[in-house]
C-alpha cells in the first residue's frame, strides 16, 4: 500500500488525510468480534446509550494488536512515521445508531501518561478513572499523529469529523475565537475498512447521527517524544 504525495503534503499542509481500503470486510469482522468477545466489566469499558468506548484498547484486548496493524497499515505508517514513532495512546469508539452524542470544536491538547507529578510547562491535569492526562509542551504536540481506523461507512450523517483545514499550524487555537469569515470547514467522509491520519491540533468536532447507522472507530496516537524521566506514557507500545 503507498500513499501519495500529495497525500504526504495534505497532511503537512492541512493537518490530515483519508486513505481507503486498509481493511478487508472479513478483518473488520474480526476486530468486531475481539471486541464483543472482550471482559467489558473493566472500568476502561464505558457504555451508555449514546456512546460505548473502550479506553487503553490496544492493552485490554491484547490481539487487537496483530489484527490492527495489517500488512497495509504498516506500511503507511513507515512512509508517513517512519520507524522513530510508537503507539501512546489507543480507544475504540462506538456511536450507535440512535446516538445524540455531539463534540463541539476542539483540539486533541492532552496526553496519557502513568501518574501525577510536578513538572515545568507540563498542566492543567485531568485524572478520571485512575487515568492521568496532561496537557504537554506544545513541541510534543505538534510532533505527534492520530490515526482513525473505521469500521463503517461514514459521512456528515453519522457524525463524520469536522476539521479546520490548517488550524494545526496555529499552536493552541481556541474554539470561541475561530474567524468564520476566513476558516473552512471540511466534512471527512470515510470509507468502511478506510483511515483518517491527523494531526492532534487540528480544530476538529463531530455531529450527531441522523441517519441511523453505525459510527465504530479505533482511535491510536502515535508519537515520537521521549517524556521526562520521571514521567511515563501511559500506553508506550513500540
Amino acid at each position: 500500500m503507498t500513499i501519495t504525495e500529495s497525500q504526504k503534503v495534505e497532511i503537512a499542509e492541512n493537518g490530515f488525510t483519508t486513505v481507503n481500503n486498509i481493511y478487508t470486510d472479513e478483518e473488520i469482522e474480526q476486530i468486531l468480534w475481539a471486541i464483543n468477545h472482550a471482559n467489558q466489566t473493566k472500568e476502561t469499558f464505558r457504555k451508555s446509550a449514546d456512546l460505548f468506548a473502550i479506553r487503553q484498547f490496544l492493552k485490554e484486548i491484547p490481539e487487537m494488536r496483530n489484527l490492527v496493524f495489517n500488512e497495509k497499515l504498516n506500511n503507511i505508517m513507515v512512509q508517513i512515521l517512519g520507524d522513530k514513532y510508537f503507539v501512546v495512546k489507543s480507544i475504540y469508539f462506538d456511536k450507535p445508531e440512535t446516538s445524540n452524542w455531539y463534540v463541539a470544536y476542539h483540539q486533541d491538547l492532552t496526553i496519557s501518561v502513568d501518574k501525577k507529578i510536578e513538572l515545568e510547562n507540563f498542566g492543567p491535569w485531568t485524572a478520571k478513572q485512575n487515568q492521568f492526562a496532561v496537557q504537554p509542551p506544545i513541541h510534543i504536540l505538534e510532533n505527534n499523529f492520530t490515526i482513525r481506523i473505521h469500521l463503517d461507512d461514514t459521512d456528515e450523517n453519522n457524525g463524520a469529523l469536522r476539521v479546520i483545514p490548517q488550524s494545526h499550524l496555529k499552536k493552541v487555537y481556541r474554539p470561541e475565537t475561530i474567524d468564520w469569515t476566513t476558516e473552512i470547514e471540511t466534512t471527512c467522509v470515510v470509507n468502511k475498512g478506510g483511515i483518517m491520519i491527523m494531526k492532534p491540533l487540528i480544530l476538529h468536532s463531530s455531529s450527531r447521527t441522523t441517519n441511523n447507522k453505525k459510527r465504530r472507530v479505533i482511535h491510536i496516537e502515535f508519537s515520537n517524544q521521549e517524556l521526562p524521566t520521571a514521567l511515563k506514557w501511559a500506553e508506550r507500545m513500540n
